[in-house]
């Protein structure tokens, strides 16, 4: 799955979408998450990478990883034909 090229991310985590002017605020893991997405990385090495970086157990960061993911379908955040 890939973002799409044009959605901005602040460090604090306010996200836009510029083809529908939507935007909406994440929190710290769910911006290591964009960015990681961001930077094609794969499910299973995001949940290593986000895992080691925060105190979470590894059945809710999967179901917030794929909540997270869902948002970003539904927000028009990822390209066509991925996810």
């Amino acid at each position: 799955m890939r973002i799409k090229k044009n959605i901005a991310i602040s460090d604090s985590g306010f996200i836009f979408n510029p083809d529908t002017g939507e935007s909406f605020t994440s929190n710290q893991i769910a911006v290591e998450i964009f960015n990681l997405v961001k930077e094609e990385k794969q499910f299973e090495e995001i949940i290593k990478i986000v895992g080691g970086n925060y105190h979470v157990d590894q059945a809710t960061l999967e179901k917030d990883y794929h909540d997270f993911i869902a948002m970003l379908e539904q927000y028009n955040i990822l390209e066509d034909g991925e996810g």
